[in-house]
């Protein structure tokens, strides 16, 4: 009975996954995608009456991404249109196959024989206002009749970069930038603690998971942050620290971050053969909400030290 019970489960098993149906056919090459592409030339070649010689009279255009069930979809009016706006405002506006990608045409088993052309493509290229530069990977499908006209559109692609564009068409504030401020007192009170060697006092300034960065090294920890400290001291006096100019503490709005930028500019003098070295600075701070410091980035010319 087990045996008669095992061979019936194998032979569900093998119907279950064994059979396959057909419902057409895939084509690499294609009258279909010839159409495409060419109607896609057009479109970046700013030819509304050759794109227009590609579509159906009833073609329609759809956004993939719109949540919106009940959207009508553009026809070629509004489609022209939309071209139109990319050839006017896009400065080296090009639409081409991604890197290793190539379009499929679907023949499908369907009464009115239409079929299916997917494509995956970038489009490219710079906003003449904004600047905002465009690389964007868009995935098409197109419907086709049996005539090689394309009946409709439904284009997948992000919607961050149109924003981006049309956002940075206006003048918009994302924050406030202030010159005098508890975080800029305290960016004073660390660097000034380490001139007058409080090493103690600069640290508790930091957020004990502060993290570092400077441009020649990417980030570490206050205990590297320490271990440079002491190499420098051993090595170096520091017998001057002016701020240039005034540091700014700017208070973002998108994204809640927060910065102080400072300028410094700091004489070394190499305790082995008495050299100063006058080296700036640009400090970039963060802070948590205790008021610590967890993030600096530091920006200098470090080849100064190097100076035989």
């Amino acid at each position: 009975m087990k045996k008669i019970i095992g061979i019936g489960l194998l032979m569900a098993t093998c119907l279950t996954f064994g059979q396959k149906k057909t419902n057409g056919t895939i084509y690499i090459d294609h009258p279909g995608i010839i159409a495409v592409e060419a109607m896609t030339q057009a479109r970046v070649s700013g030819d509304a009456a050759k794109v227009a010689s590609y579509l159906a009279t009833d073609f329609k255009y759809y956004s993939g991404t719109n949540p919106n069930e009940t959207i009508q979809g553009k026809d070629k009016v509004a489609f022209a249109e939309q071209n139109k706006w990319m050839n006017d405002n896009i400065s080296y506006y090009s639409i081409s196959r991604s890197k290793g990608a190539y379009p499929d045409a679907f023949e499908y088993k369907r009464k009115d024989e239409s079929y299916d052309v997917h494509t995956w493509e970038n489009v490219k290229g710079m906003h003449n206002k904004t600047g905002v530069k465009i690389d964007m990977p868009v995935h098409s499908i197109y419907t086709l009749d049996k005539n090689n006209k394309i009946i409709s559109m439904i284009v997948y692609a992000t919607n961050k970069v149109m924003d981006e564009i049309y956002q940075g068409a206006t003048v918009r504030r994302n924050g406030v930038i202030y010159n005098h401020h508890e975080n800029i007192n305290t960016v004073r009170k660390m660097i000034y603690s380490f001139f007058f060697m409080d090493l103690e006092k600069g640290y508790s300034f930091f957020d004990e998971k502060a993290t570092f960065q400077n441009n020649y090294e990417k980030q570490f920890d206050l205990a590297r942050y320490k271990a440079i400290d002491i190499e420098t001291y051993k090595n170096y006096d520091v017998v001057s620290a002016v701020e240039i100019g005034y540091p700014d503490y700017l208070e973002y709005e998108i994204g809640g971050g927060n910065s102080v930028l400072s300028w410094w500019e700091f004489n070394f003098v190499r305790k082995s053969d008495k050299k100063s070295i006058v080296v700036q600075f640009h400090l970039n701070h963060s802070f948590n909400k205790d008021g610590k410091i967890i993030s600096e980035a530091a920006y200098f010319n470090s080849k100064l030290f190097d100076d035989k």
